[in-house]
């Protein structure tokens, strides 16, 4: 009897065609084809499949970088060369004559490349890390590199051609061909091990972010389309003046990567480099234990922190750290704390408490210079005012290091504002979030797979719940076991079946500034085995890696997000739920409820009060008209301050106020309210 044999599964791939693209020979038709090289395996012929539905699988591919190097020719076309490599080989070449209407504006440089690489990853079952290329083709096209971010979530590295090296000469003897290869190869040693973007700290403790501004990831004008007319001609006023005086600022923080503090200068410096603004960030070198006495007293500003933190904690150690950074790197020639006269910034700005022993510092070396204190953490100004409580000593050591500063920034929770902090000195500023970063930006089905897997393939590697997609339920705190508790009674009120049970996802990207992130998830995982095991297979528990995009995943793929911690500054984590229009119930603490307006864009509920959180989690899981009216909300009403260009044109107004008048002050308002009343754009009832 013979075995009648399945049918092969034929696979037509098809590709629009360019009416732009000029053949150029073998390699580029091979190349046009874009059959992946084994395409008779099955593995290949399934991701081709997955590739034409672009359905939200869970994604295994193949991570690759790429090279592009292009040139123009006298008949009027660009010649643009592609290099494809995984992490040791070139895997594959394109090259092509792009024809380019100037008159139009036409860009086929990008367009042909987009359409290139997005039908490359769809047919060869890949996902592009990097693309590196020479400046000059930025020459070609003002476009290409915001498009491969925004896009394909590729990271676009702007390698500076070796013009002015003695290499010069090789460099423009080497083929188009040969120089496509070169910025595959060195487009690769830009990443880690786990395909993230290197963090590099220079001299002085310098944060060089994006790369040392190699990566080019938006553009002023996408910045200018997210926010109102009025927000964007604030800003320009201020940054204009900036430019003007040559003034200079200096940020000063305890860590280039982790939390929102991060998260935000890097945005800040992103957007201010395309502005042209002379704006630093610097970080200490770290020191062992130095976070752990931080995050203590944080804690015990919070009031979320018991007496016997406090048995073992030796203060001096955290002025000390700073103190031998700043003589070591920023009070030598050519750092920002020497006085401006002899090359240092004008305006000096102390990121939250971990650095605040440098503003005797900075006072010491130029008197007259404004030193501006940022407080990032909601304080219990009710126990602080207690005399003899603990959190009363913590503030007052805090207190005579930041007393000396021109002005506190914190918050606009005037509750929270210790009584010895005079008003006139006090500006408020909203927590803000990067529209185009990798926590926040839009991402495609093909890209929301490959992310989904790494985090399946955590969980895997941990023995944890994976995600059934695409039903995953998203949340974020700190304090877990009050997030298993509102878990299990909003399980109670579904247990009749009138909703299919969703999957709580617990996970964050951690933090060095954290040194108990480790041990909070065992502790986490312990309880979850103990006392929910009837929940366990429908709850996940991890520590995500690097990446940003992984948690932009879990966030834009939730019906609902809690940020119900009382110890964590995870603002942040709200503003890009909503900008991705989830529901968001909240406790009021550190900036979460000023971002929400209770029963619009989310809910606030009582700390620890598990039967309201359930009873709004049921709502929003059965009510699909209000989970639709909250999310629209959430989408369409965030406030302009909220954004990188909000948050720039606060530092920008601030840098020239106090630059101008070091007596400046903020008298107890909004920096952002501040600025538009003096630029002449004050805010009405109908703005954002």
């Amino acid at each position: 009897m013979k075995t009648r044999r399945q049918p092969a599964l034929i696979v037509k791939v098809n590709f629009t065609k360019n009416p732009q693209v000029q053949s150029t020979g073998s390699r580029e038709s091979m190349a046009q084809l874009l059959l992946p090289h084994s395409l008779h395996s099955l593995h290949m012929r399934r991701g081709a499949f997955i590739a034409q539905t672009d359905c939200p699988c869970h994604l295994d591919l193949t991570k690759l970088y790429c090279g592009i190097s292009a040139v123009s020719q006298n008949d009027g076309t660009f010649r643009v060369a592609l290099a494809i490599y995984d992490t040791l080989y070139l895997r594959d070449f394109h090259d092509a004559d792009v024809i380019i209407n100037d008159e139009t504006g036409f860009d086929g440089l990008s367009d042909h490349l987009i359409e290139y690489l997005k039908s490359y990853e769809r047919g060869n079952m890949a996902k592009f890390i990097g693309c590196g290329m020479s400046s000059s083709v930025l020459d070609h096209t003002s476009l290409l590199c915001s498009r491969l971010w925004l896009e394909l979530d590729i990271v676009p590295i702007v390698i500076p051609a070796p013009a002015e090296t003695r290499h010069n000469g090789h460099w423009i003897a080497k083929p188009i061909d040969e120089q496509a290869d070169s910025m595959a190869r060195k487009s690769i040693m830009c990443f880690g091990p786990s395909t993230i973007p290197r963090i590099q700290v220079g001299w002085h403790g310098v944060v060089q972010v994006s790369l040392s501004g190699m990566a080019h990831l938006a553009r002023l004008k996408d910045y200018e389309g997210i926010c109102s007319r009025k927000m964007w001609e604030t800003m320009t006023c201020y940054s204009d003046k900036m430019l003007e005086r040559n003034i200079k600022m200096a940020f000063f923080s305890a860590s280039p990567q982790g939390g929102g503090v991060p998260i935000e200068r890097h945005a800040l410096i992103r957007f201010s480099s395309l502005l042209g603004l002379a704006i630093t960030w610097q970080v200490p070198k770290p020191r062992r234990g130095v976070f752990g006495i931080t995050k203590t007293i944080k804690n015990i500003l919070r009031g979320v922190e018991s007496n016997q933190g406090m048995q073992s904690l030796d203060i001096t150690l955290l002025i000390d750290w700073v103190t031998e950074n700043a003589e070591r790197y920023w009070l030598v020639e050519g750092g920002p704390l020497q006085s401006p006269e002899e090359g240092g910034a004008d305006i000096i700005i102390i990121d939250d408490l971990e650095m605040i022993g440098l503003i005797p510092l900075a006072k010491a070396a130029a008197p007259d210079r404004p030193v501006l204190y940022c407080s990032h953490i909601q304080m219990r100004n009710d126990l602080i005012a207690r005399t003899g409580t603990l959190e009363n000593a913590v503030w007052d050591f805090v207190w005579d290091h930041v007393k000396h500063a021109d002005a506190f920034l914190t918050y606009p929770i005037p509750e929270s504002l210790p009584a010895s902090v005079p008003l006139e000195n006090v500006g408020y500023l909203s927590p803000t979030s990067d529209w185009f970063d990798g926590l926040n930006k839009g991402l495609s089905m093909w890209d929301t797979g490959f992310y989904t897997h790494l985090y399946n393939s955590q969980c895997y590697k941990f023995h944890m719940t994976e995600l059934r997609w695409p039903s995953p339920n998203f949340e974020s705190a700190e304090q877990l076991s009050m997030i298993f508790s509102h878990y299990a009674e909003f399980r109670c009120l579904i247990s009749e079946g009138s909703v299919n049970p969703p999957q709580l996802v617990i996970c964050g990207n951690g933090s060095v500034e954290d040194p108990d992130r480790k041990l909070i998830y065992e502790n986490a995982r312990r309880e979850l085995e103990n006392d929910y095991r009837r929940f366990q297979r429908d709850i996940s528990v991890m520590i995500l890696g690097e990446s940003d995009q992984v948690l932009n995943v879990l966030v834009r793929n939730s019906h609902v997000v809690l940020q119900l911690s009382s110890s964590e500054d995870d603002e942040f984590k709200v503003a890009q739920a909503l900008h991705a229009g989830r529901p968001v119930i909240t406790s009021p603490f550190d900036g979460n409820s000023i971002q929400i307006q209770d029963g619009v864009n989310g809910f606030i509920v009582p700390p620890g009060d598990k039967k309201a959180t359930a009873e709004h989690l049921m709502n929003l899981f059965t009510d699909k008209r209000l989970h639709e009216r909250i999310s629209a909300a959430a989408r369409t009403g965030m406030a302009d301050e909220l954004t990188t260009v909000g948050n720039a044109a606060a530092w920008c107004f601030l840098g020239c106020q106090f630059a101008a008048n070091p007596t400046f002050n903020c008298n107890g308002r909004l920096v952002t309210s501040l600025a538009r009343d003096e630029a002449g754009k004050s805010y009405q009832s109908d703005d954002r």
